[in-house]
């Protein structure tokens, strides 16, 4: 089962009603003014009951059901669609992105995702209170919950850089750590590709021509954007963040087996030496002083001296 499989409900379309004095959401079975339509992977006959239904556009419903859709705002005749993705946690707990339709029509708002939309769980336990008959607002709502949740997830991947930049200090970085920025690299790279899109389109709803918007809706848009903006700012200082550490982990690697290679040079030496001197006296042939008693401590401490020479030496220059 892929990790898209794992969110998906059974199709269904359903009905949300709930006034300003509602204490809670009700759930209709047909649509009547004010409702809120939400359609969870809905089939083709679905599809095709809602296109005539609410009088849609049958190519903006099929590319709320392309994955790789990207955010957009379009305007036919007096409805207008609004595309954007949010993000969500698969089955293997890896962060992605899907589209999200939003249809701001005369009458109703109506949603379409191909997967399960967390921003419904939120808003039918009433955090925040709502009223689908405030039909703009409902729309900033469910804006404002798609933002809540990629700011939770791009702070949970800013815990998860800290954490293995900690270990980074004490050289106990680990291959996983370097196969888990592969993974995190592409969710934030994700995530960018969609938030920059996305403030392009509410910039484009603060004109007020595609949805009605009042001076209290206009700025909920605007914290919207402020709030993407420091959404993308954290993104690529987070993407900076995994760069830096790759490149000092590199350089810190690249540190440690050139000072390997330089200790064990120098060990070969030291062993080296030694033999030249003792494999001479050990030749079959008359060398000066091979008769002496003193010979051999003599050489033993020359070869000690020339060790103790060397390494003083490498220390000064700091080779070793």
């Amino acid at each position: 089962m892929g990790a898209h499989d794992y969110f998906r409900t059974t199709v269904m379309i359903k009905y949300f009603f709930k006034t300003i004095r509602s204490q809670k959401v009700s759930e209709l079975a047909e649509a009547k003014p004010g409702t809120w339509v939400h359609a969870e992977a809905p089939t083709a006959d679905e599809i095709e009951q809602l296109v005539k239904r609410f009088k849609l556009e049958p190519g903006h419903i099929e590319d709320a059901l392309d994955e790789d859709e990207v955010p957009r705002l379009e305007r036919e005749d007096d409805q207008t669609y609004v595309f954007v993705r949010y993000a969500y946690k698969t089955a293997s707990g890896e962060m992605d992105t899907a589209p999200l339709l939003i249809v701001f029509g005369t009458e109703v708002v109506l949603t379409v995702s191909p997967f399960h939309l967390p921003a419904v769980d939120a808003l039918l336990k009433g955090r925040p209170p709502f009223a689908t008959t405030q039909r703009a607002k409902l729309t900033l709502l469910i804006l404002s919950h798609i933002s809540t949740q990629y700011d939770t997830f791009i702070n949970q991947i800013s815990r998860k850089i800290k954490a293995i930049r900690a270990r980074l200090r004490g050289q106990g970085l680990t291959n996983q750590d370097l196969i888990d920025f592969v993974t995190i690299e592409d969710e934030l790279n994700e995530f960018l590709a969609s938030l920059l899109p996305t403030n392009a389109t509410l910039r484009r709803l603060l004109v007020g021509r595609h949805i009605p918007l009042f001076e209290e809706d206009q700025d909920i848009v605007e914290d919207l954007l402020l709030n993407n903006e420091q959404s993308i700012e954290a993104i690529r200082s987070n993407l900076k963040s995994i760069s830096n550490i790759r490149d000092a982990y590199t350089a810190i690697t690249s540190n440690n087996l050139n000072k390997t290679i330089t200790l064990l040079t120098l060990a070969t030496i030291l062993v080296a030496l030694p033999n030249v001197f003792f494999g001479m006296y050990g030749m079959n042939v008359h060398l000066p002083f091979q008769h002496a008693d003193w010979a051999f401590p003599a050489i033993v401490i020359f070869n000690l001296v020339l060790i103790v020479t060397i390494v003083t030496v490498a220390r000064k220059k700091r080779i070793i």
